[in-house]
């Protein structure tokens, strides 16, 4: 397993105004892997992804990554573990002032050392792969919104990493572009054994999840296992 939690809890807040929002949660990811994680929103999905991902602390519980223990980690081991993580979003984030090219470069730019001839090969590389190596040169006023948000996702896998974090990343898409975002992930986790956990309120690409967790009041209410060949 490239995850694994266990009675991992969390709360907001201090004093009068703490409030619990995550409760004993247990799960664990198979390497190459798409999960779905469900829920109403509040439901403590976006909670979950920040935690495994080492964007926040770990309160109680444990989580292991990658091997590696997340509870009581410093936030030297918790940015190293990021640099081996890409994560994509509902909105791409991307620099208005840069290409298609120069906005994926920054995805490779977070590990140190990386040359620059390398890093652009790279680049070129992870666009191809989302079908845009003939808009390596565009700025995204120029890109469809389908587009850019598939620059978004060669930024994150430029680096190849080992895990993909997503939160909502299509809810901005038609269902065209919605699918094949997920059939990427897809594609990668067969191909290289890359994991995807993704957040989404989509119900348009559950039927290609591997697993589909549901989320209610910060407790998972539902696991359900779907074949791993489904596309």
């Amino acid at each position: 397993m490239i995850v694994e939690a266990r009675g991992l809890n969390h709360w907001f807040a201090t004093g009068e105004a703490r409030k619990q929002a995550l409760f004993d949660i247990d799960l664990a990811l198979p390497r190459g892997s798409l999960t779905v994680l469900m829920g109403p929103s509040g439901s403590g999905k976006t909670t979950v992804l920040t935690l495994i991902g080492c964007l926040r602390a770990v309160q109680e519980g444990s989580v292991r990554l990658m091997g590696h223990e997340l509870q009581g980690a410093s936030e030297a081991e918790l940015t190293a573990l990021r640099q081996r993580l890409g994560f994509i979003f509902q909105s791409h984030n991307l620099h208005e002032s840069l290409t298609a090219m120069q906005n994926v470069i920054m995805g490779v730019q977070v590990r140190p050392g990386v040359p620059d001839v390398l890093a652009r090969r790279a680049a070129a590389r992870a666009l191809d792969l989302v079908g845009l190596s003939d808009r390596l040169d565009y700025l995204p006023a120029n890109l469809s919104g389908g587009q850019k948000q598939r620059v978004a996702v060669a930024r994150a896998l430029v680096g190849n990493p080992q895990m993909v974090f997503a939160d909502e990343p299509t809810a901005a898409l038609d269902k065209d572009s919605a699918d094949d975002v997920v059939d990427l992930l897809k594609r990668l986790g067969a191909a290289r054994g890359t994991t995807t956990l993704l957040v989404t309120h989509d119900n348009r690409i559950l039927d290609r999840a591997d697993r589909i967790l549901t989320l209610e009041d910060g407790r998972i209410v539902s696991v359900k296992e779907q074949s791993r060949g489904s596309m």
